[in-house]
């Protein structure tokens, strides 16, 4: 069950992108590549709406019914501007795979972060 005191979606997902942004630029940066050019090529690659639904689709089979509960209000939330370019539904599950991290951020769960960005990518 979704707890009440969550901010709305739109802020969850507002820092799940950031949640997520910090992770692939730590990923990256681990990986050694020292210039900043190289690095920020190689983040977009990461950081679009279309991988970010891909990554959702790696870990959604072990959502808990919370995390599942907060993609599916994400997902159908009408306040959701997309660009022309994406389609609605590779966005939408974009932003519901931000708003899971962003609430897991907002409740303190770095652990739990960590292991669904692990399914996410392979780790």
């Amino acid at each position: 069950m979704i707890q009440k005191d969550l901010p709305s979606v739109a802020a969850l997902s507002f820092l799940g992108d950031a949640v997520h942004a910090c992770y692939i630029r730590e990923k990256l940066v681990a990986q050694h590549i020292s210039h900043a050019k190289d690095l920020n090529l190689l983040a977009q690659e990461y950081v679009t709406a279309t991988a970010q639904a891909d990554a959702y689709e790696k870990m959604k089979d072990a959502l808990t019914e919370e995390e599942a509960d907060v993609f599916r209000r994400a997902f159908n939330s009408p306040h959701i501007n997309r660009p022309r370019h994406i389609k609605g539904e590779t966005y939408r599950t974009a932003t519901g795979f931000e708003a899971i991290l962003g609430m897991l951020r907002y409740l303190g769960r770095e652990d739990r972060i960590k292991e669904l960005l692990s399914l996410a990518y392979g780790e």
